[in-house]
């Protein structure tokens, strides 16, 4: 949890553990992570899938740049309203191709919404036509704000991690990272202290679940 959920290093997540009397070695903290995180993550996401959080009535999509031993991936990420992380799909490239694959992955698992939110990317526009879903899209200066600031904790945690070495490293991670940030995020700005106090408790107590 502290590895996934926060921008610290392997040899940072050592030291926590040290001082709480818990000898290890940082690669058995990357040994946990690979072998566990996979396992809480799609534990989660069946939950808040059941739960019914995922919206159906506003997405943002977005992609973002990430360069891996020189060469250039794009992440591809997808949210509601509310900034619950809906999907993240790493591709190769940015065209109609990679767009409809992402769409697809996230219409099968959430339903159809009522509007999707993108840049003025030409590949959204022709994967939404094949989809008979253009109408829905909305395009606009800021209207797509709440999915770039939602990039900031993943690119906190791509410093942190010196960046990524493998495709499927980083197509592991986000997945991870977006189950494990959803189950955690409190949204503290629309809660009073006693509240938000309350919805942390909740979720520290089902995380412990999930792991046990």
């Amino acid at each position: 949890m502290y590895y996934v959920r926060f921008p610290l290093s392997l040899r940072q997540v050592e030291d926590i553990l040290h001082e709480r009397g818990i000898e290890i070695c940082h690669e058995t903290v990357r040994y946990w992570w690979n072998r566990f995180g996979p396992l809480f993550a799609n534990e989660i996401k069946k939950r808040r899938i059941r739960h019914g959080f995922g919206s159906k009535w506003r997405w943002h999509l977005d992609e973002v740049f990430v360069k891996i031993n020189g060469d250039q991936f794009y992440l591809w990420r997808a949210i509601d309203q509310e900034g619950e992380v809906l999907e993240a799909y790493v591709s190769t490239r940015r065209n109609k191709t990679a767009a409809l694959k992402f769409l697809r992955k996230a219409l099968r698992r959430y339903g159809n919404p009522d509007e999707i939110v993108t840049d003025r990317c030409p590949s959204y526009g022709a994967a939404l036509r094949d989809l008979n879903m253009e109408s829905r899209q909305r395009t606009g200066q800021y209207l797509n704000n709440l999915c770039e600031l939602s990039h900031q904790p993943f690119r906190r945690r791509e410093r942190a991690m010196q960046r990524f070495r493998r495709l499927s490293t980083l197509q592991k991670f986000v997945a991870i990272q977006s189950s494990i940030y959803n189950h955690f995020n409190r949204e503290r700005h629309l809660y009073s202290r006693s509240h938000f106090k309350q919805k942390r408790h909740a979720a520290l107590v089902e995380w412990r679940e999930v792991y046990a």
